[in-house]
């Protein structure tokens, strides 16, 4: 068995776990709960403040950071990414520790150990995740694309540069099923991108990126951007919408075939070159995929040789109105269900609103709603979400799952679903919530999630 399941292995983050949290510890049903992961840990110990003026140091929290990073080894050890836990004990020292790691049909989450969304079937994907470039057969390149200019201005510019050969091309090219375009060609025929080129030389590959207009990726990184290259949870997915407007110079959706990524902004977006246009796009126009959005891109520039030439245009980024698609409805946002209804609507939130609980009657029988997520308090009665037969993801608080499951009113072409934490952290045990969890996935005849159990004695509590 991997040290993680060790009661010893754990046993100094317990007692520090529990000299912070006494109280709520000794209660009747105490409990503390909290998470480790390779990346990053949330854990409930006191930490002192630093002095005035200074920021926190490693020393400062010494034990904590000792303790958690011989969890985090473990981890690394068994392959995993992250546990979650829960922990009960004693004033005498008694000692339940529960963990609750990878399970197959459940998404990290930081909702407790019931985890994020609930996969019911197996592959599924968001909506958006499975749309494709609509086709666009008016547009046409650019008036300025032109791969030999294109080709100019590079040896002009970077005269000691060292360019692919046509056999490099034709390799990247069988490796990403594209023909590389004109402008691509002509791009990389001069500067291929490859560091070793460039002999250890940051100011040369400096020079090399501010002419390119962007960090340009080596011949043999470019990649296409389809929808598999931004995965997102359920909990953000299901919430998307692929829209394009008329006037949209770049389609919405998720990823293309014809996204074909040659660089990046340094910053952790990437830079494309578009064969899949909007309505009033350009044929090979160079796009930015930003690394904290999981739809769309913004426009760059409307060919290479204008990126190359004239850099990126100014105030490229676009606002985009996601109504009737994508409704929330709060105090500060669309103010009813019956203002939401629509159509097109695919995704309704229910937030925060002054007055009364809402109905869902105005959104029963609407073609394209998929997903549905409300907060606590905000339907009037629960189970009207039986009548949304189109949904694919469902986003409740405990008390709303409670009363679909006793109602045997949970839509059955569901897709994943999710427990809200919002509101639920202090009012449900997390075993409560693991429990609720473990029905829905019976539900749909997935296996429930379990924890490890480890036992141990930290001895009497400090007085």
């Amino acid at each position: 068995m991997s040290a993680l399941y060790e009661f010893a292995l754990w046993e100094p983050l317990l007692r520090l776990v529990r000299a912070s949290n006494t109280s709520a510890l000794a209660a009747p049903g105490g409990y503390v709960r909290g998470h480790v992961g390779v990346g990053s840990w949330s854990v409930p110990v006191h930490r002192p403040s630093p002095p005035r003026g200074q920021a926190a140091q490693v020393e400062d929290m010494q034990e904590e950071w000792d303790a958690v990073h011989a969890v985090i080894g473990a981890l690394m050890e068994a392959g995993a990414g992250r546990v979650e836990f829960v922990l009960e004990s004693a004033p005498d020292g008694g000692t339940t520790l529960r963990l609750y790691g990878p399970h197959p049909h459940v998404e990290p989450g930081y909702g407790g150990p019931q985890g994020g969304a609930l996969l019911l079937v197996d592959d599924a994907v968001p909506e958006p995740w499975r749309r494709l470039p609509e086709p666009a057969p008016d547009v046409l390149p650019a008036p300025t694309a032109d791969p030999g200019e294109l080709e100019r201005l590079l040896r002009e510019r970077l005269p000691d540069a060292t360019g692919a050969t046509e056999e490099e091309l034709a390799a990247t090219e069988a490796r990403i099923g594209v023909a590389l375009p004109g402008e691509l060609r002509s791009l990389y025929g001069v500067v291929r991108g490859n560091w070793e080129d460039w002999e250890d030389d940051y100011d040369a590959a400096d020079r090399a990126y501010g002419v390119v207009g962007c960090e340009l990726l080596p011949l043999d990184h470019v990649y296409v951007a389809d929808a598999s290259t931004r995965p997102a949870p359920w909990q953000f997915g299901a919430k998307d919408a692929v829209v394009t407007r008329p006037g949209d110079a770049v389609q919405g959706v998720v990823g293309s075939p014809g996204w074909i990524v040659f660089g990046g902004n340094g910053g952790g977006d990437a830079v494309a070159l578009d064969l899949t246009p909007g309505p009033a796009g350009h044929l090979g126009q160079i796009v930015l995929l930003g690394h904290e959005a999981h739809v769309g891109a913004e426009l760059l520039a409307d060919s290479l040789t204008d990126l190359v030439r004239d850099g990126e245009r100014e105030e490229s980024r676009v606002r985009r109105d996601r109504l009737p698609e994508v409704a929330y409805v709060n105090h500060s946002a669309v103010r009813s269900v019956e203002d939401a209804a629509h159509p097109a609507l695919e995704v309704l939130s229910l937030g925060v609103c002054d007055g009364e609980p809402f109905s869902l009657a105005p959104v029963v029988g609407l073609p394209r709603l998929r997903t549905l997520s409300a907060y606590p308090g905000t339907l009037a009665e629960p189970r009207e979400i039986g009548g949304l037969t189109g949904l694919e993801y469902l986003e409740l608080p405990p008390e709303y799952w409670r009363s679909l499951l006793d109602a045997g009113a949970v839509p059955r072409g569901l897709l994943a679903a999710a427990i809200e934490p919002d509101g639920a952290r202090e009012r449900h045990h997390p075993l409560d919530l693991v429990a609720l969890a473990n029905e829905i996935l019976a539900l749909f005849g997935r296996p429930p999630i379990t924890p490890t159990v480890l036992e141990g004695d930290l001895g009497p509590a400090p007085a």
